[in-house]
């Protein structure tokens, strides 16, 4: 998308699919054919998805790039575009504009291990890398996936993710906090924090890239496994999506302190040196 900036190309809603309480996963495609074939973006980038007369929000792309066409979001009912967005159906028109961001530095990451630690809803932009990569496994080496949730009902993409489990090129390793009497047989995986899992697996930090994501509880004690391990400050890429509104670092509104940086724009995705130096960003 070269013209107007602000400008939003018209894309229709192909599918919506639920995935957990007040989560959907909206796959939708361009209107415009030659623009749904040449879209491109990077793993952990996002757009801006306007519903036409209500407004925009900035939205992580979930789909990867290897999978062209349609692109998905998994998104959550929070507010007013996005009660607006879940009143839409099948074949709504909605706006996108984008991508925006710098993405994760996949050039980097070749011939890598990669780590990926998800908490929560956290899975939703890191889905994205993930399926990048295992489209792309010659390039990387070791995969490891480790996704926490709190309970099994809030586990996002759980047929696709029970699915990698019995794979052998990739470890996924699933948790939840906890289990209720109504989820205790049909709930297979581990029970415990995210962190909890950092001991079942064997991770070489000087080969590794750590991809993490999730709400701001999460990072604290996720970052200190990490460190603990003798991750490099810079092999540890933080996705965060907060903050942001125009996309294009004109509105202010995610700037960082005095830094004169923007979330939209030297983000979303973070190393662990980002975070010492701007504090604010978690």
């Amino acid at each position: 998308m070269k013209n107007d900036a602000l400008l939003p190309h018209l894309a229709r809603i192909v599918r919506i699919a639920p995935e957990v309480s007040d989560n959907h996963l909206f796959q939708v495609r361009f209107e415009d054919e030659g623009l749904a074939r040449s879209f491109q973006h990077l793993p952990g980038q996002f757009v801006e998805l306007s519903v036409i007369g209500v407004g925009e929000i900035p939205v992580s792309i979930s789909s990867s790039p290897t999978r062209g066409g349609l692109l998905e979001f998994c998104i959550r009912r929070v507010g007013r575009v996005t009660n607006a967005l879940y009143r839409l159906k099948q074949n709504s028109l909605v706006g996108l504009r984008g991508p925006y961001g710098n993405g994760f530095p996949i050039d980097k990451m070749k011939g890598k291990d990669l780590l990926i630690v998800a908490g929560g809803l956290g899975m939703a932009p890191l889905r994205s890398l993930l399926w990048y990569a295992l489209d792309n496994r010659k390039d990387f080496k070791k995969i490891i996936l480790m996704y926490g949730s709190k309970r099994p009902a809030e586990v996002l993409f759980s047929n696709e993710l029970t699915t990698l489990i019995g794979r052998d090129d990739i470890n996924c390793l699933l948790t939840v906090d906890s289990v209720d009497s109504n989820d205790t047989d049909r709930w297979q995986g581990e029970r415990g924090l995210v962190t909890t899992l950092f001991d079942r697996v064997e991770i070489e930090a000087e080969t590794t890239f750590a991809a993490v994501c999730g709400p701001p509880i999460f990072y604290r004690f996720v970052l200190q496994k990490l460190l603990e391990r003798n991750f490099s400050k810079g092999r540890i890429l933080i996705s965060l999506e907060r903050k942001m509104k125009c996309g294009i670092g004109k509105c202010g509104h995610c700037g960082l302190g005095s830094a004169q940086k923007y979330v939209c724009i030297d983000g979303p995705v973070f190393t662990y040196w980002d975070v010492i130096n701007l504090r604010e960003i978690i």
